[in-house]
């Protein structure tokens, strides 16, 4: 099913780029207003490698405004199999300005931002914050795992691929939404036991195959269009031509997205997270029945997740305060009860613990919106 476009429009197309994208604009899905809306978009691609290059220059090509690269690499000869963003030319140079160049030739209206850092649990929340859709083209286990952790807790949805020798795999991780990446491969498999790139090689337009899949996945996401590949992984056999399908679905049990999972503590290196935490600074966990008593009794029920995210599905009667605004300064009147809910608890609890500690009456929704679906309770959709 589609869903709420991520981003609103941009104001306008110039002459330019009416003419630069005139066949997007002859697409009934996308027109005028989808191209307003890539105009206007921000996607972070994580990695400047086989997957990473190749999503980059089709988005770049799609004209999505704002692209963000992280890699901290140099580019080498044996990268130039598979990285077709990258020339003879640019050995030797940071991956991310060798990018930066090849974007600027294909398309000067994108503005590439580049991030040459690789992911950390220190700084992976405060890159990943700025923007709609985060596509994973990174080459460890270690970092995606990390990335989709914290795709989870800035409610983002992760456009994930994966190649190896002649296969490949696509899907859209997207908590609240759908299943999150350790719901359906709850840990990185154990060191030495998945041969690498490097070790086994890799089909470079293996790569590129996948890498369009995700270009493809992103502008469906930011434009609200088509069927994402949100609960289902695209199973890529080059070898065989073939491709196919397996479902994936949420886990109940989850220990990151799960209904009613506490709050986590830092992420790590290892692309997990340290031990959990009940901690709500004071602030008590509720249920959604408790939420519909205190709706009842006055209480003011709080949605602190990003405007893309309520498009999609909210609370009804609920209002909306994102967690940028709360720690900017937002606060309920004094002594208002007041639930918070997010996706899945996660940043609710850090909203609670906000609020509990200035001495405002604050619950926290545990398991936030997942778990009033899940009690059957009426879902609705913006304001």
């Amino acid at each position: 099913m589609p869903y709420a476009p991520l981003v609103p429009p941009a104001p306008w197309l110039t002459g330019d780029e009416r003419a630069r994208y005139a066949r997007h604009l002859t697409l009934g899905d996308i027109g005028e207003m989808g191209q307003r809306r890539l105009k206007n978009a921000r996607v972070l691609v994580v990695g400047a490698g086989g997957l990473g290059s190749a999503a980059i220059l089709y988005l770049a090509a799609a004209g999505v405004g704002t692209i963000g690269v992280v890699d901290d690499d140099l580019v080498t000869l044996s990268n130039l199999q598979r990285q077709v963003i990258h020339a003879t030319a640019s050995l030797g140079r940071h991956k991310t300005d060798s990018a930066a160049d090849a974007v600027a030739a294909l398309n000067p209206l994108v503005t590439l931002v580049p991030h040459r850092e690789r992911l950390t649990p220190a700084t992976v929340l405060t890159v990943l914050a700025d923007y709609d859709v985060v596509v994973d083209g990174s080459d460890s286990f270690a970092t995606r795992y990390l990335v989709s952790d914290a795709c989870v807790r800035l409610g983002l949805p992760d456009v994930w691929g994966s190649v190896l020798a002649f296969d490949g795999q696509a899907s859209v991780w997207w908590p609240g939404i759908g299943p999150c990446l350790r719901c359906v491969f709850p840990a990185p498999p154990p060191a030495g036991a998945v041969a690498s790139c490097e070790a086994a090689g890799v089909l470079g337009s293996v790569c590129a195959a996948v890498a369009a899949v995700q270009a493809t996945e992103t502008v469906k996401l930011l434009l609200g269009i088509g069927e994402p590949l949100v609960g289902r992984v695209l199973v890529v056999d080059a070898l065989g031509q073939r491709t196919g399908e397996v479902t994936a679905a949420r886990n109940p049990d989850c220990p990151v997205c799960r209904p009613g999972a506490p709050f986590l503590g830092p992420l790590t290196e290892e692309g997990g997270v340290a031990g959990a935490c009940t901690d709500r600074g004071g602030a008590p966990a509720v249920t959604p029945a408790d939420v519909v008593a205190a709706g009842d009794a006055g209480g003011l029920l709080v949605d602190v997740r990003e405007a893309r995210e309520r498009a999609v599905a909210s609370i009804p009667g609920s209002v909306h305060v994102p967690m940028s605004a709360l720690r900017a300064g937002w606060r309920p009147e004094t002594g208002r009860k007041v639930v918070v809910y997010c996706a899945t608890g996660i940043r609710s609890a850090e909203a609670a613990r906000i609020l509990a500690a200035e001495g405002h009456a604050v619950a926290d929704l545990a398991g936030g919106l997942a778990a009033w679906a899940d009690a059957g309770l009426a879902v609705g959709s913006g304001d």
